[in-house]
Formats: C-alpha cells, structure tokens, sequence
C-alpha cells in the first residue's frame, strides 16, 4: 500500500495545484475575499501531499519494495540504508520527485509566512508556483511515474550506481534542488509583481530571502558535489567544466547576479527591470539544468539519469514558462518604472558592473555547453573543456573580483575617484606584495594563478575594510555576512590558484617495498590484501608513508568491485595537512607483477572548499540579519501602536 499511498497524494497534490491555480485567477480577475484566504490553505496543503508522497517512495527503498520498478532498477537488498535512503532520488523519477516536493513545500512556506507582499501579489505569486508544479505533477504522472509497479517482483534489485554510493550523494542533490527551487519561488516573486504591477522594494524586501536561502543552498551543494568529485572519481580535480557541473554553475551565477540585484532594488529603488529579468533568467538556468542532466543530450562524466523521450517533455516546459515569463515582462515593462538614478561612479554602478560581469560568464558557460549539440546538428563532433572555458571565463572572473573588491568601499549615489583610492590603498599594497612574492618566492607560476594570488590578497584585505573605525559589536549582522562571504571567494581563489600552479603529480608502476617519491614524500607499497563488503569486494593497497620531518603514516586507498551494477571503482586515500593534500589512487596489477599508483600533492587545494563553506555561511549570516530585523521592526512596531 505504501506505492499506493504515495501516487493518491501525488494525483491529489496536482489537483490542488490546479485549484490554487483556479482560485488564483479567480482572486485576481473578480476579487473574491473567500478565494484569497482559500489559496493559502490550499498551498499549504499541496505542499504536504508532496511530501507524503516523497516519503512514501523512501519508506519505499527502506523496505527494499520490489514490486515497485524504480526500487528494483535502482536499489538491492543487500545495500546498507544509508544508500537506500539517499537511492530514493539518485534516479531520474525519484530526483523529479524530489525536486516538485522541494517546490511543493517551498510554497506552502510562502503562503504560511509571507505577509509583507500585499494580497493580490501574494495571489498572483501562489498562483505562478502552482503553475510551475502543476506541470510537473503532470510530468511525473504521466511520463515518469515513481510508483509504477512490477508484474511479477524480480527476486533481488539491480542496484544503485557505486559512484553515488557515497555518504556526500545523501545530502549533495537535496541540497542543490533546495536551491534550484528556491529560484522558482523569486521566478514566481517576478510573475506576482508583473501581473499586479506590483514591481518595487517592497517586492524586492519579500523576494529577498528566498533569493538568500536559495543562494546558500546552491552554494553549498555546489561546494559539496565539487569536492565529492574530487575525491569519489578518483581523477584528482575540483572542477572539470563537465555539462552537469555546468548545469549547477548557470543558475548560481544567475542568482549571485540577482541576489545583488535585489538588494539595491530593496534598499535604494533601483534596478526594477533588471531585477525582474534575473529572476527569470536564474529560474530559466535551473530549468535549463535540470533539461541537461535529465535528458542525456549532452555525454557526461556523471550524468546518472537520463531519457531523451523524457527530457523533451522538460523543453516543453522550459519554454512554456520561461516563453511565458517573458511574454508578460515584454507586455508589461512599460510599468515598470525606472526607479531612481545613481552615478556610475557609486555602490549601485559597481554592483551594475558585477552583474554585467557574472551575465558575461554565464553566456561564456552556455555558448559552451551548448556548442557541441549545435555543431552536431551539422554533423561536426566535438567537445568543449577546460581550456575554452579557462581562457574566455578566467580573465573576466579575475576583473569581476577586482570589482568585488572595490565595490563595497564606494558610497551610495556618488563616490569620489580619489577618495576611493585612499580607501583601496591597503587592498592594492596587499595585493602587490604578496603578487611580487609569490612571483620571486614561489617558483615557476602561470599569469592567471599569479594574479588570482595577488587579487585574493587584495580582495581579503578590501572585504574586511567595510568593518573598520566601527563598533563592531552594533555592526549589523548583514554586514558580517557580506564580509565573511567575500572573504570566502578570496580563499577559495588563492586555494584554486595555488593549486593550480603548483600540484605535483607522479604516475607510476610499483612492485611490493619499491620508493617512489612526490613533493618530498617517500611513498611505499608495502601490501595489497582482499576486503569484502555487503555489497562489494575490494583489493586495498597498503601505503607506508614518510615525510621530510621523518614523519610516518599509512594511508590504504582500494579499487572495489561491485557486482549489481557490474562496475569498478577506485576509492582514493587522501592525507591532509595544513599545507595541502596528499592524494592517492591504486590502479590495476600489471603483466609484470608491479601495480599502477598515481600520487598527487595539491598545495592548500582543501582553500577551495573552506572558501565554499565560508560563502555560504556568509550568505546564512544575512539571511538571519535581514530576519532578525525585521523581526526587531515588528516588535517596536507593536510596542509603540
């Protein structure tokens, strides 16, 4: 009964999505009162059908339900329950489940407390979400049913993918979908304010945290699923330029755009047209993403669920909403009105200048996303990797940190060329000495890692500037956010540039007690003996360590074979130091009795992902700081009326 329970709330769940669509229009054209209150409860509780029937697919896979197909293509009895659990949405109907629940409850959430959009925006808006989750209700019931029974049970399931056998895979695509979600709400923010002519800061204040929240979620599942890469597929890199990889990168620099866009909109009234349009661009990423990772039209190197026949449904709906979308700002941007102005020279122009930066490399990151498929319309095959897009996207990400850098040290409206220069000055004198550092110091270093060294000294020094000569203790909390966050894209750079320029990789064949030697560490193989698990077998290598110190330590990297799917992994060993990484991976025996063994030592490369966590834990700091006072305003509100 449990397959049945969850498709009656998903069948219910869509036909709530079309009443809440209904009385939307409804509270719109005739202005019924009734219509008005019943859209909240009838959002609140579409959100909760979904997620009863999200959770009836996980009891589901608990159970190791056979009968059900997706259990039995996807999971096996023999898997421990974590990968159970987490194999509920590492496919493609239990990942769009998993997505419209997201969007289900990401509603339901606004109608319960949302009350500072006033009602007809707040109709309109609950309207458009229901929109965008009746299509996918349709989707699922009609085109990937997560429940569709079997006819007879096979005896035991084919398996979960062993490379998203992972503990980071329960909690990387949750994460992302939370944030791919969370820009269908502002998507949905932008709809309400078009259709009720409603475009100003009080939209901007109540779009604001969805835009925040959605941020943070992206940020970390990207953080997360890059470093789940690094470690999990055995090649010893953060970043690939890979079409999923892509597919994330889109929409969280849509929305890094939008989130600055929103907050001059919120707090100055400007950038009304702007703002609109990233919202619907940073919803039309998502939507985008999901066609690329769902539909198989592009080869990846983790693309784990894909159907052409199914993916198109998604085009459909890609352009059904965003078609739509633009048709209604085309129609209605003569009432958006402009707002008021600024000088170039200001906060608002070097926020402009960011968004016009961050627009650039998403179009670098689309045109090479989607090049190989248009080429192939001509029959020309080809692929685009990491030297296109680290030569046409590096450059531009480099002066968009400079501008970040500079940014936050220019006043509202108007600023002074050379009153800013004072105030940058310790930001260059930073950024100079440690370029002219690393360059005498470092060794043999490319241009781009030697400026994006320089650069993050710089952008460090520049992002604690806004807290100095304060009392720090009445500093509101919004500002540490923007603080911290910056301060965490400077981390990650200098850990992206350091590594980039100084990894050292040794790529061997080694008999039992040969050296071999990376980045002063002497590496031996002193054994290699058999390991059985529940699900798989494995063959882990023994390696004795020592370092320059005299330092000894063992790390015991595997290759493991799985039987159900029939697969091979290698599951690297990694030593970390405060220093870097060291990086291993066993391979396969050769004719000659030796073993092939790959070492790396990545200097600082773990700066990257602290960087991540940093960014997104700054994004978290002004979401609560925009709560907090708001949540203030209202208490002195109350106690003065």
């Amino acid at each position: 009964m449990t397959a049945e329970t969850g498709l009656a709330a998903l069948w219910l769940a869509a036909a709530l999505a079309a009443l809440q669509v209904l009385l939307g229009v409804l509270a719109l054209r005739r202005g019924r009162a009734e219509a008005v209150v019943a859209i909240r409860a009838v959002a609140i509780v579409q959100g909760a059908l979904a997620a009863v029937a999200m959770a009836a697919l996980i009891a589901a896979f608990l159970d190791t339900d056979l009968s059900v197909a997706l259990v039995a293509a996807n999971s096996h009895s023999a898997k421990p329950w974590l990968y159970k659990f987490a194999g509920a949405w590492g496919n493609h109907e239990g990942s769009m489940l998993l997505w419209v629940t997201i969007l289900g409850v990401a509603g339901a959430a606004v109608a319960r407390f949302e009350r500072r959009l006033d009602e007809p925006t707040l109709v309109a808006t609950l309207a458009a979400q229901a929109a965008i989750a009746l299509g996918f209700y349709a989707f699922l019931l009609f085109a990937s049913n997560p429940f569709a029974r079997l006819q007879p049970s096979p005896p035991d399931g084919a398996g979960l993918n062993p490379l998203l056998q992972d503990p980071g895979l329960a909690f990387h695509p949750p994460t992302l979908y939370a944030g791919y979600v969370g820009l269908s709400v502002a998507f949905s923010f932008a709809v309400g304010a078009l259709v009720t002519r409603g475009v100003g800061p009080a939209f901007a204040r109540a779009m604001r945290p969805w835009v925040l929240g959605a941020w943070v979620f992206l940020t970390l599942g990207i953080t997360a699923g890059s470093y789940w890469a690094y470690y999990e597929l055995g090649w010893g890199g953060w970043w690939f330029w890979d079409p999923v990889e892509n597919a994330s990168l889109m929409p969280w620099l849509a929305a890094t755009a939008l989130l600055h866009s929103v907050t001059v909109l919120a707090t100055r009234d400007g950038l009304r047209a702007w703002t609109v349009m990233l919202a619907v661009v940073a919803f039309s990423m998502s939507m985008i993403g999901t066609f690329l990772v769902r539909s198989g039209i592009l080869t990846s190197v983790h693309s784990f669920a894909v159907d052409p026949r199914r993916g198109s449904f998604i085009l459909v709906l890609l352009l059904l909403y965003i078609g739509g979308a633009l048709a209604l700002f085309g129609a209605r941007v003569g009432t958006v009105r402009q707002g008021k102005l600024f000088e170039p020279f200001s906060r608002e122009g070097s926020l402009v200048a960011n968004n016009l930066l961050l627009t650039v490399i998403l179009g670098i990151v689309l045109i090479g996303t989607f090049y190989p498929i248009v080429a192939g319309a001509f029959d020309v095959q080809l692929s685009v990797g990491p030297p296109f897009f680290d030569s046409t996207a590096g450059p531009i990400a480099l002066l968009l940190v400079a501008v970040m850098a500079i940014g936050p040290l220019l006043r509202w409206r108007r600023d002074e060329p050379e009153a800013v220069i004072q105030r940058l000055f310790p930001a260059i004198a930073a950024a100079l000495f440690a370029g002219v550092a690393t360059f005498l110091l470092g060794g043999p270093i490319g241009v781009r890692p030697l400026a994006g060294v320089a650069l993050a000294a710089g952008l460090a020094v520049a992002s604690v500037a806004p807290l100095a000569k304060r009392n720090l203790a009445r500093a509101p909390l919004q500002l540490y956010g923007m603080v911290v966050a910056h301060l965490g894209i400077a981390v990650a750079l200098a850990g992206m540039a350091i590594s980039t320029a100084y990894t050292q990789e040794t790529l061997l064949a080694v008999g039992i007690g040969d050296p071999a030697r990376v980045a002063g560490y002497t590496v031996r193989l002193t054994g290699v003996r058999p390991l059985v698990s529940d699900n798989w077998t494995a063959l882990e290598g023994r390696l004795a360590i020592e370092d320059e110190s005299g330092a000894r330590f063992v790390l015991r990297p595997q290759v493991r074979y799985f039987t159900t799917p029939a697969t091979t992994t290698n599951e690297s060993a990694i030593a970390t130091r405060w220093n870097g990484q060291l990086y291993t991976v066993l391979g396969a025996l050769g004719d000659d009795g030796r073993w092939q063994l790959r070492l790396w030592w990545k200097p600082f490369v773990t700066l990257i992902w602290l960087g991540g966590a940093m960014i997104a834990f700054g994004g978290l700091l002004s979401l609560v700081g925009h709560q907090w006072r708001l949540w203030r305003t209202k208490q002195r509100a109350e106690l003065y009326a």
